[in-house]
């Protein structure tokens, strides 16, 4: 009889990677699948990063690196922060890590123990959830519906009562809502007045849509306590290289360092270089902003005419589709409209524990043509 298994591996399932899994067997077969359900950019790493990590295959040892990262690569990242965000960072603060999600495996390793209440955005990130549950850490679902930007606000955290720690997103997957500075200030003062930690997912800086290109703000501006975790996937094209970092207070540099250790030995050495160019290539990265900002006025414009309700996405690469006056039943209106009309796109329901059947999550992280033809789809499979 084989043993029971642990309940650490009771969580939920990522439905986008189902939908991409449905959607990648149809294609198989024969058919021309819009993605619209998987969150990543269309476009490559960078030309620099990507001749850069060709000669370093042919011409470095690529041996494991320290656990917290290679330091010039340390040193490169504090820097940004110094020009991108006015802070003064000292590089023993940033850990790299393999991607953002060891970033929160870490951090929640570190901060939190068995039965600590961690508060979690909700609509939300799936993972946030499963890996504190992976942990024995119990996630506090907060709800924000009642915002129309699904911005959290101090009352939301209030109402969820005492809390060990805080996750928040900014800009959010699945809403591309960005929380403002002024609010952002005031719950992390809610939480560290509670001796809470405040953990900010910022993987989604650098993709903005404000008129003068305003980055959402870092909570690394309001408190030297927070633990924030980013990565090179998202504003900088390089997903499948599965490279990040955190940025902790100087209590958290040992803890994590050994964590790492024993977790990960050290993230991937050729990511870690190949990222010493990426800084190298804003002018790139910055055209594909450009091409993500069309992307969300052709499908939040197109959406709105067919009559539903996306959210303003000011941020990140997704709007979060309010499509009541359709159904009432996310999952199906996916799986019909994926098989009808060949759009591949994420049910609520894995953002979203109580609302969620009412809403689907778009990504226009894609090629643009892809947009415009996911929209004539649309208007085609809606009228039949």
């Amino acid at each position: 009889m084989a043993r029971p298994l642990s309940k650490r591996g009771d969580v939920a399932t990522f439905l986008a990677m189902d939908v991409y899994a449905q959607a990648t067997a149809l294609a198989q077969q024969g058919r021309e699948i819009i993605h619209l359900e998987v969150g990543q950019p269309a476009t490559a790493a960078p030309k620099l990063v990507r001749e850069y990590a060709k000669e370093l295959i042919d011409n470095s040892l690529l041996a494991y690196s320290d656990a917290t990262g290679i330091g010039k690569v340390r040193q490169r990242i504090a820097q940004y922060y110094a020009d991108h965000y006015n802070i003064d960072l000292d590089p023993n603060r940033v850990i790299i890590t393999t991607g953002s999600s060891a970033g929160f495996v870490l951090s929640f390793a570190a901060l939190f123990d068995a039965g600590d209440k961690v508060g979690v955005i909700e609509p939300g990130y799936p993972a946030y959830p499963n890996i504190l549950k992976a942990l024995s850490i119990d996630p506090v679902r907060i709800p924000v519906h009642d915002d129309p930007d699904f911005v959290p606000a101090i009352h939301h955290i209030e109402q969820a009562g005492p809390l060990d720690g805080l996750l928040l997103a900014s800009p959010s997957n699945p809403t591309g809502s960005i929380t403002p500075g002024d609010r952002l200030g005031a719950l992390i003062e809610v939480i560290e007045a509670q001796n809470g930690a405040f953990i900010s997912d910022e993987i989604y800086h650098g993709i903005t849509f404000n008129d003068d290109h305003r980055d959402a703000p870092t909570a690394l501006s309001y408190s030297d306590n927070a633990v924030v975790v980013s990565s090179f996937s998202k504003y900088f094209s390089m997903t499948g290289w599965r490279i990040g970092w955190m940025v902790v207070p100087d209590y958290m540099v040992d803890p994590v360092t050994r964590l790492q250790q024993s977790l990960y030995i050290s993230p991937p050495t050729l990511s870690q270089l190949a990222t010493l160019k990426v800084f190298d290539a804003f002018d790139e990265l910055e055209d594909n902003v450009t091409v993500y900002k069309r992307n969300r006025e052709i499908l939040i414009t197109g959406l709105k005419e067919l009559g539903f309700a996306p959210s303003a996405a000011d941020g990140a690469f997704y709007t979060y589709v309010d499509i009541s006056s359709r159904s009432d039943d996310s999952s199906a209106f996916c799986s019909a409209m994926l098989n009808e009309a060949g759009i591949a796109a994420t049910p609520g329901a894995d953002f979203d524990s109580t609302q969620g059947h009412n809403y689907v999550r778009m990504s226009f992280s894609g090629a643009t043509q892809d947009i415009e033809e996911a929209i004539r789809r649309l208007k085609v499979w809606l009228q039949a």
